[in-house]
């Protein structure tokens, strides 16, 4: 376990762990931002596991759709926040 730790710690110290870490942190807790005070998402509206994973599928998806519209209006396809190399 120890040696599992060093090493996830050494990955995270290097240049390119930073990034990545840097990458995620905006990405994952910008979305759920956004549809929560922008969207004024605060509760599912169905019951049972399948029906709210499509509930929250239909969201991730409208979320995306409107990121590439915006993005697409906007000409920055292909522009990453940070350049990285592959992991």
């Amino acid at each position: 376990m120890a040696q599992q730790k060093a090493k996830a710690t050494e990955r995270i110290a290097v240049d390119e762990g930073n990034i990545l870490r840097q990458n995620r942190s905006i990405q994952v807790e910008g979305a759920f931002g956004v549809l929560k005070q922008d969207r004024d998402f605060r509760r599912f509206l169905t019951r049972g596991i399948t029906k709210t994973e499509t509930q929250f599928f239909l969201l991730a998806f409208a979320f995306n759709i409107n990121k590439l519209h915006n993005r697409t209006i906007y000409k920055r396809l292909g522009i990453e926040l940070f350049n990285q190399e592959a992991a």
